[in-house]
């Protein structure tokens, strides 16, 4: 059984993304055979007018989106931490897109149910084509483990610009 920390999900490097949204075309592309960003499983949001983020599902250890759903129409499965959501059970209330911290969950636009990130594994391709497609690199299919690492890395050489930019001369 995989570690809930093990589990891969896309994340997005906001020193990178420009807010091309490729990854939203490939993502309805491989997913809805559709280019069309509304029926995308990751969204690019811009926060200010520099910044730049793309958005998807963490596959959190206890997500909020499946204890909101009233139905229980959301389950998320054990080892790759996906939330899969019955088509026959949701009825788009949206308390899950509500309840999810990241704002990873959508309501389908012709569906009128809620979706999420697969990681592509719905389809032949078995890895995120929002990752593979990015033009800036500004994606990447990591665990939670590893971004942690990744963060730390950063800070520790952040700390130690700061301290040769203080150190007297």
């Amino acid at each position: 059984m995989v570690r809930p920390q093990d589990r891969k999900f896309v994340t997005a490097d906001p020193d990178k993304c420009i807010g091309c949204v490729v990854c939203e075309y490939a993502c309805s592309m491989v997913n809805e055979n559709t280019f069309n960003p509304n029926k995308s499983r990751i969204r690019a949001m811009r926060i200010g007018p520099l910044v730049n983020l793309a958005v998807t599902c963490r596959k959190c250890e206890d997500p909020a989106c499946v204890a909101a759903c009233p139905r229980d129409a959301l389950k998320q499965e054990c080892d790759s931490g996906i939330i899969r959501v019955d088509e026959n059970v949701c009825n788009g209330c949206g308390w899950c897109i509500s309840a999810c911290q990241f704002g990873a969950m959508n309501l389908h636009p012709d569906k009128k149910i809620a979706f999420t990130c697969n990681s592509c594994t719905d389809n032949e391709t078995k890895e995120p084509q929002c990752v593979k497609w990015c033009p800036e690199e500004a994606l990447s299919f990591v665990s939670a483990e590893t971004l942690s690492q990744k963060y730390r890395q950063k800070a520790v050489k952040n700390l130690f610009q700061t301290a040769e930019a203080t150190k007297p001369q």
